[in-house]
């Protein structure tokens, strides 16, 4: 495995409140049975907090940017500063269930990533992941009609983003890596206009889906949610 950078590059520009989000939309995607989950990114602990207060469960918290573990400490069993790497401070064999909301697609090498999550899960673990859907409708139109790709602070088009998915790769990723996908579903459908008051590019998306009989369903949702299991050890 490459050497990695102390940090992914970008996050010390980030604003305090990028690392507050909760991602409650994400919490059914966690199987009842996970009793020790380990959230990568997990900036100020918001996720596993609620994850903690909906069942009895273990959270550890994974994050590169020390003013949000250390609020992270504060609502987790335990936080630790570090990114995911065989360097950080990990058990083997110790994880019902690893979380990446929205991480993945921040790394040079996210399947890299995925083969070294085997090692940490418990045998039968899963992995869930929210991962930005750059289909998306809106990021289409704007590049194939208005020619534009601009970066953003953040969203599908986050400047520090190093990787672009969608629905079809995201399934190859984790097959590649060795995970059984048990489920993959849009989440954060986009649903509003576009403010030139013209007719919506939600309606546009309405009528091009219809014509094509439901083939671009697809492109409506921000991200995807993805369950996907690691085999059992034998």
């Amino acid at each position: 495995m490459k050497t990695p950078p102390t940090k992914p590059p970008g996050y010390a520009s980030k604003p305090d409140n990028y690392f507050e989000h909760a991602r409650f939309e994400m919490l059914p995607f966690v199987p009842a049975e996970c009793k020790r989950v380990l959230d990568v990114g997990c900036g100020q602990g918001n996720f596993g907090e609620a994850l903690k207060q909906s069942r009895k469960v273990e959270v550890w918290g994974l994050e590169p940017v020390a003013s949000a573990v250390v609020e992270a400490a504060k609502k987790l069993d335990r936080a630790i500063e570090g990114i995911f790497t065989p360097e950080a401070d990990l058990p083997p064999n110790s994880f019902d269930a690893i979380i990446f909301n929205d991480v993945l697609e921040h790394l040079l090498e996210p399947t890299e990533a995925l083969q070294f999550a085997h090692k940490l899960l418990t045998p039968g673990g899963v992995i869930i992941a929210s991962i930005p859907n750059i289909r998306q409708f809106q990021k289409v139109w704007e590049l194939a009609i208005l020619g534009e790709w601009q970066y953003h602070d953040r969203g599908i088009l986050d400047r520090t983003h190093l990787k672009f998915f969608t629905r079809k790769n995201i399934h190859a990723m984790f097959t590649d890596s060795g995970f059984q996908v048990e489920r993959i579903q849009g989440i954060n459908a986009y649903s509003g206009g576009d403010g030139t008051g013209k007719p919506s590019r939600w309606r546009i998306f309405k009528i091009i889906n219809a014509l094509t009989f439901n083939a671009i369903t697809d492109m409506k949702y921000l991200q995807f949610a993805v369950v996907a299991r690691s085999p059992k050890k034998s």
